[in-house]
């Protein structure tokens, strides 16, 4: 069970993405599975409340700047007095100690901190932003198994500890091959565009219709078939291609070669004819390609989900696939302040009065059948 703990304001990412009237489209899939609770953190009693459901929790997670948590009084410290066994997971833009701690960081930002903004886009252009929420996740898949390894040595020793992810660091081990390129040779590579560094051909290559095929050939095996299949035995002999260094020498004269067929054919045809000979290639697909692509159906990566205003809607499967516990979207992401009342009464055995005075206080605050008017008494509220 995941209890999200939302301001009076609403999570920012209520105001993201494309709208469907007033319903955001990111918002029922991000918060998926989710029970919402809305607690007002400026407040005592609010900080008060959410002290006492870490004391329930096996797992806190926070992505305050570094120092907000024990302003609130809600350091590891203090969570820990009351739950020795509870995990903090704390994500932030350059971690919880070093000089820049205390600095604000997106992902976009720490991308560009990171080294990996300098890399992405064509190389007779400034760098290119990646069109996607790529370290938000990476640095979010890297918390939850940091979460998962801290319970696991909790069964050991029945000890909770703090995991310490940043943005700039997640996106930092991309850099891998990078860092001791530059150590012992002072190596600086900049963007390369769709050609992936000393591997050829791996590129992306224009068809006929206006697909773009992006084809990896990335062993002498997977080269040999694919210079056969697209009728170009010859190139296999070729000193200039015999290898992959050689290959890689000469990237821009294989892939001239690739491209004039790619030219004369289509994507869909071009993509079976390498298909066929098992060579790696896909069209680059957009999300129309995906919804009517059979794969996404038979792996269940295209999920109808019921939802409250819109009736259904498709969001992404889960991943990993699991064969014995595969789990379930069993949920659209909730209106703000939805589960609000029935998270402190069910784990903190708040009375419903005592809920109605917080939330007219503004401590708390319930979807609108819940808020509670003057006098305490509950009733359905327009605003």
């Amino acid at each position: 069970e995941v209890i999200k703990v939302e301001p009076p304001e609403g999570d920012p990412v209520r105001s993201m993405g494309y709208l469907d009237g007033d319903v955001s489209l990111y918002t029922p899939t991000i918060l998926r599975n989710k029970r919402v609770a809305t607690v007002d953190l400026k407040t005592a009693e609010g900080c008060g409340l959410v002290r006492r459901l870490a004391a329930k929790c096996d797992v806190v997670v926070e992505n305050f700047r570094p120092g907000t948590l024990e302003r609130l009084g809600l350091g590891y410290d203090v969570l820990a007095e009351d739950n020795p066994s509870v995990v903090l997971v704390r994500i932030s833009g350059y971690g919880q100690t070093g000089p820049y701690s205390p600095k604000p960081g997106y992902g976009a930002i720490c991308e560009a901190f990171a080294g990996v903004r300098h890399l992405t886009g064509d190389p007779d252009r400034p760098p290119a932003r990646v069109a996607l929420a790529l370290t938000d996740y990476f640095t979010a898949v890297y918390a939850a198994f940091g979460a998962v390894m801290a319970l696991l040595e909790r069964e050991r020793t029945g000890k909770g500890q703090i995991v310490d992810a940043a943005l700039y660091e997640a996106a930092f081990t991309m850099m891998e091959a990078v860092v001791p390129a530059y150590d012992r040779l002072k190596i600086v590579p900049t963007r390369q565009g769709s050609r992936l560094p000393s591997m050829a051909p791996n590129n992306l290559y224009p068809a006929r219709d206006g697909a773009y095929l992006l084809i990896a050939a990335n062993n002498d095996q997977i080269y040999r078939r694919l210079v056969e299949a697209i009728g170009k035995p010859h190139l296999a002999a070729d000193p200039r291609f015999a290898t992959i260094r050689s290959r890689s020498a000469n990237a821009d004269a294989i892939d001239a070669e690739i491209a004039e067929w790619t030219a004369r054919t289509d994507g869909k045809e071009a993509e079976r004819i390498l298909e066929l000979a098992a060579v790696p290639v896909s069209r680059v697909y957009t999300i129309a390609d995906i919804f009517q692509d059979p794969h996404f159906r038979a792996r269940d990566m295209l999920l109808q989900v019921a939802h409250d205003k819109l009736g259904q809607l498709t969001m992404p499967g889960i991943v990993p696939k699991l064969s014995r516990t595969p789990g379930a979207v069993y949920r659209a992401g909730p209106e703000q302040g939805e589960d609000t009342h029935s998270v402190l009464r069910d784990l903190l055995g708040i009375p419903q009065a005592d809920l109605d005075t917080l939330e007219h206080a503004g401590v708390i605050r319930g979807k609108p059948a819940h808020r509670a008017r003057p006098g305490g008494r509950a009733a359905a509220d327009a605003t």
